[in-house]
C-alpha cells in the first residue's frame, strides 16, 4: 500500500469539500491529477473510497476508515515539524485556522500580522466557516485552531476567551432608521439590503436568524468586504448589518448611522477553540497564547 502524505492530504480536503475539484484546488493539483491519485488509492485498496453523485462525493465505508487515518497522521506530522522545528533550518511550521466574518475581517489581521512577523518560519491557512462549521472541521482533525461565537455548542472543543463582538445596523443619516436608539432584526427587513458576497459566514448567519422568523432580507447588492459595503450604505442603496468595530471605523469618514440592534444574539463572546491546546503543536499554542495576549484592534 503505496499512499504519500499528498495522497492523504487530497482524500482530507476532497471529503471536507464534498468535492474533488474543490480538494484539488486547495491542495494546488490539477483536477486530472487529484481524480487520477484518488483512482490510484481506489485501485490499491480494491475497493471505491467515495460515492460518486450529482451534489458532489461522500466517502464511502472504506473511505471514512480511511480519512480517520488520514487525519491521524496529518496531525502526527504536524507534531513532528512543531517538534523539529527549533532544530532543522528551513523546515516550515503550517497552522490550519478557521474564524467567522468578523473574527478573520475585524480582530485578526492586526494580531496575525504580529505573530507572522515574529515567527518567520510559521505558515497560517485562514479560512472563513459559520460557528458551527468550525466546530465540526476541529473536531475531525480538518483544522488546528478556530474562533467560534459562544452562541455555538463547542463540543468537547477546548474554549479560551477571545473578543466581544457585536452586530450593529448601519445606514445613511438621512434613512428612516438613522434615528433609532435600537433597532429590532426584523424590523430592519422592512427595507432593502447591501451585503457579504455569498459563502461568507455573516450573510450565513443572518440567515438563519431571518429563517426563525420566516423572514429574509432583501438583496439590492452583495460586496466582497466591509468597505464597500458601507460605501453603498452611505449612498442610501439600502441597510446593512456588520460588527460594530467595522461600523465605527467607516463612520468617522463615512456620513452613516449607527444603530445597535436590540437582539441578544447581535452580542456574542468570540471564543478560541481547539481540540486539546496541550496536544497542539509548539508553535500553534503559541499563536493562540499571541491571540489571547494581543491587544483589541483599534477603532
Amino acid at each position: 500500500m503505496r499512499f504519500d502524505l499528498t495522497d492523504l492530504n487530497l482524500f482530507i480536503q476532497v471529503a471536507d469539500s464534498g468535492s474533488i475539484t474543490a480538494g484539488a484546488e486547495r491542495c494546488h493539483l490539477s483536477l486530472a491529477s487529484a481524480s487520477a491519485r484518488i483512482r490510484g488509492m481506489e485501485e490499491t485498496l480494491g475497493t471505491p473510497l467515495l460515492q460518486r453523485g450529482r451534489r458532489g462525493v461522500t466517502p464511502t465505508p472504506a473511505g471514512r476508515a480511511l480519512l480517520h487515518h488520514a487525519q491521524t497522521i496529518a496531525a502526527q506530522v504536524q507534531h513532528l515539524r512543531g517538534d523539529l522545528g527549533q532544530y532543522a533550518q528551513g523546515l516550515k511550521g503550517h497552522i490550519r485556522l478557521l474564524g467567522n466574518t468578523a473574527a478573520l475581517s475585524e480582530f485578526l489581521p492586526e494580531a496575525l500580522a504580529a505573530f507572522l512577523a515574529a515567527h518567520p518560519q510559521v505558515d497560517v491557512d485562514v479560512e472563513e466557516r459559520l460557528s458551527h462549521h468550525i466546530v465540526e472541521a476541529l473536531a475531525a482533525g480538518l483544522g488546528d485552531v478556530g474562533i467560534i461565537a459562544d452562541s455555538v455548542d463547542p463540543g468537547e472543543l477546548e474554549t479560551l476567551p477571545f473578543r466581544e463582538d457585536r452586530l450593529v445596523l448601519v445606514c445613511s443619516r438621512r434613512h428612516g432608521l438613522a434615528g433609532r436608539e435600537t433597532v429590532n432584526f426584523a424590523d430592519t427587513l422592512d427595507w432593502e439590503w447591501v451585503g457579504l458576497t455569498p459563502g461568507s459566514a455573516l450573510p450565513d448567519f443572518l440567515a438563519a436568524h431571518g429563517a426563525r422568523i420566516g423572514r429574509q432580507p432583501r438583496y439590492r447588492v452583495r460586496l466582497g468586504n466591509f468597505d464597500a459595503l458601507c460605501r453603498m450604505v452611505e449612498a442610501s442603496v439600502g441597510v446593512g448589518i456588520v460588527p460594530v468595530t467595522a461600523a465605527r471605523r467607516y463612520a468617522r469618514s463615512m456620513d452613516l448611522a449607527v444603530v445597535p440592534l436590540a437582539d441578544a444574539w447581535a452580542s456574542r463572546q468570540l471564543r478560541l477553540c481547539c481540540r486539546r491546546l496541550e496536544a497542539l503543536p509548539p508553535y500553534a499554542r503559541q499563536l493562540v497564547e499571541h491571540l489571547r495576549q494581543a491587544p483589541p484592534p483599534s477603532i
